[in-house]
């Protein structure tokens, strides 16, 4: 367990720029203690976009990292052994945005979820960004009918963070995460990751803040509550 790193679980800016992204992915790189650190790119819940890659490798090149390598993993032909070197072979794992849902279930059916289990235990930092954070963390929610409020559910995420979270619904009131935290046990908490924010969340749950105010809900009494706001420690 002494190998455990901590998770960096980022919510980019909107529109996403490198003046607001790039100290919390230099925050992530000093976690791999390398100048340059190569990233190993999953991409699944974006159906594993070259525009997609090509945008983000740009993005994290210019905060300073080395090499970006695409882990592919979505497409009928995609090397899944290739995959898994790239991965193994990386300073550190990352998880791209786009929908949380599909990211995991084709993580599930590739069958390359405990491959990234095993790559955090022996002490493989990762981090994510936008649905990449969500996916990362312990469950997230979905709609059977998106017409129907019953059939909402909740369903289990790579769990390498172990928080419930989400992230850019500060215009929305966070009703995602507020309909998840509904569903869930009594005391629960829920993090709310605002655009151009992130939390880095240690193996026992304990999180520090980075970039600016992290809203914070609590399912209480049967409803859920929001509570202080959680604020970057000033140096």
């Amino acid at each position: 367990m002494s190998n455990l790193k901590p998770v960096y679980l980022l919510a980019g800016g909107r529109p996403r720029n490198p003046q607001t992204i790039s100290p919390l992915l230099q925050a992530v790189f000093r976690e791999s203690g390398k100048v340059s650190p190569t990233i190993a790119y999953v991409g699944t819940a974006n159906d594993d976009s070259t525009a997609f890659f090509l945008f983000m490798a740009t993005t994290l090149k210019g905060a300073g990292a080395g090499k970006i390598k695409h882990a592919v993993i979505s497409s009928g032909k995609a090397d899944l052994k290739k995959a898994q070197d790239i991965l193994n072979s990386s300073d550190i794992v990352y998880i791209s945005g786009g929908d949380v849902e599909r990211g995991i279930q084709m993580l599930q059916e590739k069958n390359i979820t405990d491959f990234l289990l095993e790559l955090y235990r022996q002490g493989k930092p990762f981090f994510g960004l936008s649905a990449g954070s969500i996916m990362l963390a312990k469950e997230w929610i979905r709609w059977r009918d998106p017409d129907n409020d019953a059939t909402a559910e909740i369903f289990p995420c790579l769990g390498i963070a172990p928080v419930i979270c989400d992230t850019h619904g500060e215009q929305d009131g966070w009703e995602e995460l507020q309909a998840l935290l509904k569903l869930e046990q009594a005391n629960v908490k829920g993090y709310g990751i605002a655009s151009g924010t992130a939390i880095k969340v240690f193996p026992n749950g304990r999180i520090e803040v980075l970039g600016g105010a992290i809203h914070q809900f609590i399912h209480r009494g049967g409803r859920v509550e929001r509570i202080s706001d959680i604020l970057p420690v000033s140096n």
